[in-house]
């Protein structure tokens, strides 16, 4: 059986390393195992070396949500470099990606949405939780324009488009779903979402025809 052999760190960006060394520990054993003593001794350096990039283990939290956002951002915005322009093929790729990343990184995403609230979350932080809106609700001023999705206030569609695909995002992430077939379930709810978003049809009010003579 082979054992997890301690990181050594010897020179070099210490913040980074301890920050790599933190979301493995996150992955592993949860937040509630994080120490900066833990971290020191795990990379091979002094128990006051963090102190020098993180004042207290609020401030790695914080840092690490920071991390998760801007990685998020640069997986959602990847995603949309390889797809055409209707508002239908951009949301598919966005929500593919966002859920790929929640069910890859769950402990980290479980973190960044309890950290961003925080009231002593930092500014680069909560920066970093907005470019996320910031794409969704380009995304659905552009299909506006296109006449691909309902005319309206941006953030009364982009809400409920958010909260659609979070939750399934959270639910793929924290385990098995109960259906057997997840990517068909998440086409599903992609669709769905589709429906929300697409204008009004007009209703035909048939009955008030007179049929031709």
């Amino acid at each position: 059986m082979q054992t997890r052999q301690t990181r050594r760190y010897h020179h070099g960006d210490l913040r980074a390393a301890l920050l790599t060394r933190a979301e493995e520990t996150l992955r592993e054993k949860g937040p509630a195992a994080l120490s900066l003593r833990e971290l020191a001794r795990d990379l091979g350096v002094s128990h006051a070396a963090p102190s020098r990039h993180f004042k207290d283990k609020q401030a790695l939290l914080d840092a690490l949500g920071q991390v998760g956002f801007e990685r998020l951002g640069e997986t959602l915005t990847a995603s949309q470099e390889a797809v055409g322009e209707p508002f239908a093929d951009r949301l598919g790729a966005l929500a593919r990606a966002y859920v790929g990343f929640a069910t890859g990184n769950a402990e980290l995403l479980d973190l960044m949405f309890s950290i961003k609230h925080d009231p002593e979350a930092s500014e680069a932080l909560v920066r970093a939780s907005r470019n996320m809106s910031t794409l969704a609700i380009r995304l659905i001023g552009e299909g506006q324009r296109r006449g691909e999705v309902r005319p309206g206030p941006v953030d009364s569609i982009a809400l409920p488009l958010f909260t659609t695909l979070h939750g399934f995002a959270s639910i793929a992430a924290s385990g098995p779903l109960p259906s057997q077939t997840p990517d068909t379930d998440l086409e599903n709810v992609i669709a769905f979402t589709l429906r929300g978003c697409a204008p009004d049809t007009p209703a035909r009010d048939d009955q008030s025809r007179t049929p031709p003579r």
